[in-house]
């Protein structure tokens, strides 16, 4: 006879609730590290799937993911030239919010260097790649535009030609793709009140009519470098920083750039609330299973009367805050890999992390156990009389 199912069986409803309980609090800690993996990889996706060895960056700058960066759209011929370049790519990045249908969306704009680039490394699912370097673009299926679709970017519109899935910035915007000039023109918009009050602002300090706030040069935020097999990256990033004017950032470098300060306070932040959340958990099955126990002290002196070994009353209470901790994990576990996919941000829900918070419930319930077994080795057999 297992006296744990004996009695899970006879308190049955009381059980559930508590297994539901504790699975809703696994659920909460898995979410938590997923959401955290999620926004790392959507930091991440641009650097790991772009295919760039090297970015050259505004001189004494971190590049475009850390900080702001400018540097002439010119550069890239300056790196094209040296020797061990395989291939060179124009990169500009910004936020947008444009009307569509009586709604205001907001992307972050990715210019694609077209021809090199026509967005071959992007996740598309539907349509097509860009077939020109105007007016046309790719966009994430999260900001709600479909193919055909036209959305008006500065001063011209632009014809979705194709849908992407899980492009999106560290901030959970989705990518907008359209080519490095349409971006630069899209930046560099002005209204006709700022043109005149620039021409205005001119005429006053003595300088031609034409000069604006705004500067006119075209500036990209990065130029992407991809090297030949056989090339040294360190050779041709000594170079390129010889020039003085630009900075050079390898893959790695970026992604220690993300991970280490930018998503750092992030990171310490969802494991204090995980941590919490454990704690939390440890204390709920604690107190259920010393309940449970008190509860049965006058049936534990029963047994205890009648000859029961005291192994076998512990490992009924053992078992009762398995049960429980096991339950509630397999329905935690079930219940954010239903609900997980329809939240706004992306939550990962890794394997490994499955093994951890296993191996914690398991901790938090043998701790939660002995709380309930100390409390009935101290039952004597006497006290069935009381």
């Amino acid at each position: 006879m297992n006296l744990a199912l004996k009695d899970i069986r006879f308190n049955l409803t009381r059980f559930v609730l508590t297994a539901t309980g504790v699975g809703f609090l696994i659920m909460a800690s898995v979410g938590m590290v997923g959401l955290y993996r999620g926004i790392v990889d959507d930091a991440l996706l641009i650097i790991e799937t772009v295919g760039a060895d090297l970015w050259v960056v505004q001189g004494g700058r971190s590049g475009p993911f850390a900080e702001g960066s400018a540097i002439a759209s010119s550069t890239d011929r300056r790196v094209e030239g040296l020797a061990g370049v395989a291939e060179v790519r124009r990169f500009v990045q910004s936020s947008q919010q444009f009307p569509f249908e009586g709604r205001d969306r907001r992307a972050t704009l990715t210019g694609l260097d077209y021809p090199k680039d026509r967005g071959r490394w992007v996740n598309l699912v539907h349509g097509r790649l860009l077939n020109t370097g105007h007016h046309e673009a790719i966009a994430d299926a999260s900001i709600g535009l479909a193919i055909g679709d036209k959305v008006r970017l500065g001063l011209d519109d632009y014809t979705v030609v194709g849908v992407t899935h899980g492009m999106v910035d560290s901030l959970g915007d989705g990518l907008l793709f359209v080519s490095v000039n349409d971006a630069i023109a899209i930046a560099q918009r002005r209204s006709s009140e700022e043109v005149l009050l620039a021409r205005a602002a001119g005429a006053v300090s003595g300088d031609r009519a034409g000069t604006s706030s705004v500067a006119q040069d075209s500036k990209i935020a990065a130029v992407l470098v991809r090297l030949d097999p056989a090339a040294d990256p360190d050779r041709i990033a000594s170079a390129i920083q010889q020039w003085g004017d630009v900075n050079v950032i390898g893959r790695d470098e970026q992604r220690n750039l993300l991970l280490d300060k930018r998503l750092w306070r992030l990171r310490v932040q969802i494991l204090a609330f995980t941590g919490v959340l454990l704690a939390v958990m440890t204390i709920v099955i604690s107190l259920i299973i010393y309940t449970m126990t008190v509860e049965k002290l006058h049936q534990i002196a029963m047994l205890k009367l009648i000859g029961a070994r005291n192994a076998t009353i512990a490992s009924m209470v053992v078992q009762q805050a398995a049960l429980i901790g096991f339950g509630g994990f397999t329905m935690g576990v079930t219940t954010a890999a239903l609900v997980f996919p329809y939240f706004p941000r992306r939550v990962v829900i890794a394997t490994g992390d499955i093994v951890v918070m296993l191996a914690a419930v398991a901790a938090i319930c043998g701790i939660g156990s002995m709380v309930g077994v100390s409390r009935a080795m101290r039952v004597r057999a006497q006290e069935v009389l009381s």
